[in-house]
């Protein structure tokens, strides 16, 4: 039997075999791969001052996210911050990445790269018998080094004589920080703040921008978490539509969601799911699931899932009675076609936005036809009147959050390598007096999501039936 004589706060080959290969900090992600986006995130910063005789030294920092508390002591579910465990794969709070040039600190805080002459270091907390004994192992300097790769580690409470000394050597040089996103507040003041009021420093520019513009492609390993991700979403979604019957509870639905995607090894949900019974899917954003669903009403459900930092988000609506009605079948038709003809245009020729404005010009058309809009006048504001039945975007970038790298514009022309999802719908509340009836207390979205390549996308959740003949079968197969 094999003794480790090692301990560590997150998942390792040496201990979870299941889960990592020998090289990989995470899983599909080595640290070669890690060790690449710090150097691509770095370049960027370089490359930005590139032709500045006066800047030479740049110094990045990136904060872990801290543990939040519901009551002392039970804590929330902790979740790493995107930026920090996207550069580093380490997964411990209260911790530091720090990106430098610096040829003027002691050797023991520099091993310079030949590629950009960067170093990587990291604060983390320190090996501590007793805090451990509570709430677990954790990695302390030399293990962060040897999970991640990083060319050094230090406790974290060395971070503030690290930058002050940092601030002594140096001046004129670029700090780099989400300054506005107060990740760390207690890290923030116990070193960060002060190095910054020093204002030795040129210049303070935000990281975030630099870290989405790596983060929006995805690289071959990403696209694979990424994929096992939807695939888990998407049959813990159909497991759902066929566990639900007239009369169940929403709660009922989101508890066998979730259920259904940790059986499939997912970590977590990746938001409070969507699961509206009927009028409530008019409310965007509902997620009270607190609700009888009686027979003759739909669901939809907005939900997706979190498998190794990387997020699905996939929406589907569907008859509780496993029949829908021939208005439901209309309307759900209707946004179906829509789907299918915006998905063939997210390709490198267009932007999300364009999608968008084309999804309105085809929602409008249908809507005239079913005799529930007007037809195009000049009395009228036709675009307006189109988002009163449909109030939000067509879609967002999609990967390790749900919406993904949001300083990224949707007027960016689409890239091979990106992950977007698609979510078209139609929302006509209950209290719409100026629809006929039948229609009335009606929410529909269907929601997929998309790696853009060179020519078609790829519809990486097509294995989450759509099709309303697909939906009533597989329904009606459940109940037998």
């Amino acid at each position: 039997m094999t003794v480790l004589n090692r301990s560590f706060g997150q998942p390792v080959a040496q201990t979870h075999p299941h889960i990592l290969k020998q090289g990989e900090v995470t899983p599909f992600v080595t640290k070669e791969e890690y060790s690449q986006r710090r150097h691509n995130v770095f370049n960027l910063a370089l490359k930005q001052f590139e032709g500045s005789k006066n800047v030479k030294d740049h110094i990045m920092i990136f904060p872990s996210a801290y543990k939040m508390f519901m009551t002392i002591p039970i804590p929330y579910p902790f979740r790493q911050n995107t930026d920090f465990s996207y550069l580093s794969g380490f997964q411990e709070a209260d911790s530091v990445l720090v990106l430098h040039n610096s040829q003027k600190l002691p050797v023991s805080h520099r091993t310079l790269s030949p590629e950009t002459g960067m170093t990587s270091v990291l604060f983390v907390p320190r090996k501590d018998t007793h805090a451990e004994l509570w709430d677990g192992e954790r990695s302390g300097p030399h293990g962060a080094v040897e999970i991640t790769g990083v060319d050094g580690a230090y406790n974290s409470e060395d971070l503030g004589q690290f930058l002050q000394q940092y601030s002594e050597h140096h001046a004129n040089y670029v700090i780099w920080y989400d300054i506005e996103g107060n990740v760390h507040p207690q890290l923030h003041r116990a070193g960060i703040e002060d190095f910054i009021l020093q204002g030795r420093q040129k210049c303070v520019e935000t990281t975030t921008r630099s870290v989405h513009r790596i983060r929006v492609i995805k690289s071959p390993a990403e696209v694979q978490l990424m994929q096992k991700s939807v695939d888990i979403a998407s049959e813990s979604l159909e497991e759902v539509m066929k566990f639900s019957y007239p009369g169940v509870n929403e709660a009922y639905l989101e508890a066998k969601m979730e259920f259904e995607c940790v059986l499939r090894d997912a970590q977590m949900l990746a938001y409070p799911p969507v699961v509206a019974g009927g009028n409530r899917g008019n409310t965007i954003h509902y997620t009270r699931n607190n609700q009888i669903v009686p027979g003759g009403d739909m669901i939809l459900m907005d939900a997706g899932c979190e498998y190794h930092g990387f997020t699905s988000d996939l929406t589907r609506t569907w008859p509780v009675s496993g029949r829908f009605s021939p208005v439901q079948r209309r309307l759900y038709e209707m946004v179906l076609r829509i789907q299918l003809k915006v998905i063939s245009l997210c390709t490198p020729e267009f932007t999300l936005e364009q999608v968008y404005v084309y999804m309105l010009h085809l929602l409008g058309e249908e809507l005239v036809s079913l005799g529930l809009m007007k037809k195009k006048d000049k009395s009228s504001n036709h675009a307006e009147e189109i988002r009163k039945f449909y109030p939000h975007h067509i879609g967002h970038y999609l990967g390790m959050d749900v919406h993904d790298t949001p300083t990224m514009s949707r007027h960016t022309k689409l890239k091979p390598g990106m992950i977007i999802a698609i979510e078209p719908g139609v929302y006509i509340p209950a209290d719409r007096t100026s629809v006929p009836e039948q229609y009335r207390g009606i929410a529909i979205r269907i929601e997929d999501n998309l790696l853009i390549t060179e020519s078609q996308p790829i519809v990486l959740s097509d294995k989450c039936v759509k099709d309303p003949d697909h939906i009533e079968e597989m329904m009606a197969a459940a109940k037998s």
